[in-house]
């Protein structure tokens, strides 16, 4: 039985949300897609002129899962600064999704992102990044 489906999210976009009860400390999915350099990435996103969905995951080894190349439904999740979920990478550089939170049938899956650039963040570059999650302790971005 399906724990999980992906529907329009009141956040932003799609997101992922529960179909059952799901205690906290399960294991959900796995995030999928290729594993590739973060160059061969970003040049496809940049080729693609697809802007606001980006679903390139970090490794720790410098590479990265790009879930827009044989993706799977965890490539929705959305950002919040009240995750109810957690991004776990084994040693072997796989990432599964993993609930902090007990979730009942509705809730929207969340995890959050924590991401990093190396550009100077210019008003520009930190409005690319807004956070909309709504949490009461939102920290207004995406960035770590």
């Amino acid at each position: 039985m399906r724990r999980v489906t992906v529907r329009k999210s009141s956040v932003h976009g799609r997101g992922v949300f529960a179909l059952q009860a799901i205690p906290a400390g399960q294991r959900v999915f796995e995030y999928r897609g290729e594993v590739t350099s973060w160059r061969r990435a970003s040049a496809r996103y940049r080729r693609s002129g697809v802007h606001g969905h980006t679903f390139i995951f970090g490794l720790a080894d410098g590479r990265v899962i790009d879930g827009s190349v044989g993706g799977n439904s965890a490539r929705w999740l959305n950002h919040s600064c009240q995750p109810n979920c957690e991004a776990i990478e084994d040693g072997r550089g796989r990432v599964f999704i993993e609930t902090i939170k007990h979730l009942k049938p509705g809730d929207e899956l969340f995890i959050a992102y924590g991401l990093t650039i190396d550009e100077e963040k210019s008003p520009e570059i930190v409005a690319d990044y807004v956070c909309r999650c709504g949490a009461t302790k939102c920290t207004g971005s995406l960035l770590a």
